[in-house]
């Protein structure tokens, strides 16, 4: 998530300050371009690994900052939430046993992760969205205590005016309202950098734009999020609508989401891209800067374009144009942002290779994108992707084409290419290519998730199959063998084990009534589906009884025609929270000689416990 700013006032002056730094950071920009100060004569690769920290009940560990602490490397650093860490590679030239070598520094620096983890409690996994994550890990007592994530949190929300909402359809959906931007935290990614030639960067940016759909296709590692089933790639949606502050109204209107794919291709030069981030995005984050970038450059000295660096730090497009200094020397990069995390080290480092052979190797004939394609088409078939992962279909220079074809029969050769004409060890080549060509045949992380999620939901609940899942991706990601390979997990049956919380074994998936339903269909609706209590709300959502077999003699005594559910409902009703402990649940239905629990948070229920759910 960037620089911590820890010195900033987030005050007017400093803000009116950061902006006229922006618009110079952008000419010195231009200048240095214009003046051929930008380093391209040498193409090198770097990367970022995001990392879920979880506990040995495989359920998120917050204890990061104790972790990063243990380990002592500027290598890591915090995210968002206190359940993640961020490992930073250093950037290497593209020749040769660059791969090996990254592989081996990223193996090492995941290990280490493991070691400082272990001696705090904690695991670490390698996922796009750690399953196992519940709405308990998305407030604010997660976040982790930095200036800079508390001012995004805060800009964020006073710009939208109202609690963010989340909407994701797949084979189940997703539905909620959501107060903090801590759901972007639930998205963990193997980011790429890919250093680009300034005269090259507009041919190479539309080139990544192009292909992210079929990359994306063959990487899919994210479809669960909150024991939903959703998109292959759930973190593209969910990353943007945890950030987006677009405000909802009834009027006609574009606005640009603040993560996205992007509206048009590009045309001139990387600084076109930051003029219209900046014409279309707010500035979300400032802080004093000291040193002026013209200054700077007319001392003949090369600026680090600190503001422009921030602000680009706050837009997040899913090929994200960066600017950076190393060794005194400028330098531009793409950001591919749209990688999941895992499922193993070596699937990673196989997209890392399929990627960056696919830049490294584009035929001539793609230089003007723009002449060959519509942009919207592009965007769609990132989308596609997205939601359908290896059994997309895309549009390709007007013909439709599998994902496995287009893959197998358009990108291989060309990446196999891109790797050679910068002489890339054969062997490793072969080796990681050889993944993705398999992959297109067999699993990708999500298939993998989702066969073994459904297989294990048809015997056990919902908690258990979740937890079960994460376990067994745990264990195989130890292996390093890669997910294609990876067995179906066995029958297992229904776990014994020790839940403590009502959420663990409650029922989601819920009938309800309303008070103004007729009684008469509502009790015959409890007697064609053998429910014994059914929670009923009000024009609101709100619970405000509950119907049970023993209001029958109610009924009995009743116009049964006219009378309705809220004239023989419980209105009195026990409730109990998510965090309630099953013994105090089981405690409460004794006592009261009940039959179940709605489990509400506040006014809204969110599942039931019966007793024979505690059984």
């Amino acid at each position: 998530m960037g620089e911590h700013i820890a010195k900033s006032a987030f005050n007017e002056e400093e803000r009116k300050l950061f902006v006229q730094q922006l618009i110079d950071d952008i000419q010195a920009l231009e200048t240095m371009i214009k003046k051929g100060l930008i380093e391209d004569d040498i193409v090198r690769i770097g990367a970022e690994q995001e990392m879920c920290l979880i506990k040995d009940d495989y359920r998120p560990a917050s204890n990061s900052l104790d972790i990063l602490k243990d380990l002592d490397d500027p290598h890591y650093t915090t995210e968002f939430a206190t359940y993640n860490i961020e490992a930073n590679l250093d950037p290497i030239t593209l020749e040769r046993d660059c791969f090996g070598a990254m592989e081996t520094q990223l193996t090492g620096l995941v290990e280490k992760a493991k070691q400082s983890a272990k001696k705090n409690g904690t695991r670490v996994l390698l996922t796009g969205i750690l399953p196992t994550i519940s709405k308990d890990e998305l407030g604010m007592d997660f976040m982790t205590p930095i200036p800079r994530y508390f001012k995004i949190n805060e800009v964020l929300k006073a710009w939208r005016g109202d609690d963010f909402t989340l909407r994701i359809k797949g084979a189940d959906e997703l539905s909620l309202h959501h107060d903090s931007v801590l759901f972007e935290a639930c998205n963990t990614s193997f980011q790429l950098h890919l250093q680009i030639p300034p005269e090259d960067f507009t041919k190479s940016y539309n080139w990544a734009q192009a292909i992210s759909g079929p990359v994306l296709s063959a990487c899919c590692n994210s479809p669960l999020l909150l024991g939903k089933e959703l998109w292959r790639e759930t973190r593209i949606a969910l990353f943007q609508q945890s950030l987006d502050t677009r405000v909802w109204t009834k009027a006609l209107r574009e606005e640009v989401a603040r993560v996205g794919f992007g509206e048009r291709w590009q045309k001139h030069s990387v600084a076109e891209i930051f003029k219209q981030d900046v014409s279309t995005h707010r500035i979300l984050l400032t802080k004093p800067i000291t040193q002026n970038s013209l200054e700077l450059l007319e001392k003949g000295q090369i600026p680090k374009l600190e503001a422009l660096s921030l602000f680009n730090g706050t837009v997040y497009r899913w090929n994200r144009p960066c600017y950076g200094v190393g060794n005194g020397k400028p330098h531009l990069r793409i950001e591919n942002r749209y990688i999941p995390a895992g499922p193993t080290v070596l699937d990673e480092m196989a997209n890392f290779a399929f990627w960056v052979g696919l830049m490294a190797g584009r035929p001539q004939k793609y230089d003007d994108m723009p002449s060959l394609m519509d942009f919207r088409t592009a965007k769609l078939n990132f989308l596609r992707a997205a939601t359908s992962g290896r059994h997309a279909m895309f549009s390709w220079m007007g013909k439709d084409m599998t994902a496995k074809k287009m893959i197998r029969e358009e990108l291989l050769p060309i990446a196999y290419d891109g790797l050679r004409k910068f002489h890339v060890d054969e062997r490793d080549i072969e080796r990681l290519l050889g993944v993705i060509k398999a992959r297109t045949a067999g699993n990708t992380g999500a298939e993998w998730q989702i066969h073994n999620f459904r297989e294990l939901c048809k015997q056990m609940k919902l908690d258990s199959a979740i937890v079960q899942l994460t376990r067994s991706m745990y264990k195989n990601q130890q292996t390093n063998v890669p997910v294609h390979q990876w067995k179906p997990i066995e029958n297992m049956g229904e776990t014994k084990e020790a839940f403590k919380w009502v959420n663990q074994i409650m029922s989601t998936k819920l009938m309800k009534l309303y008070e103004d339903d007729y009684a008469n269909l509502a009790l015959s609706i409890m007697q064609w589906n053998n429910i014994h209590h059914l929670p009923v709300e009000n024009g609101k959502g709100e619970l405000v009884g509950l119907l049970t077999w023993s209001h029958i003699e109610k009924f009995e005594q009743l116009d049964k025609k006219g009378a309705r559910v809220g004239d023989i409902m419980v209105k009195d009703v026990i409730t109990i929270t998510p965090k309630t402990e099953i013994s105090k649940a089981k405690s409460l239905m004794d006592e009261y000689k009940i039959g179940c629990l709605p489990i509400c948070v506040d006014t809204h229920i969110v599942g039931i416990i019966s007793k024979v759910d505690l059984k």
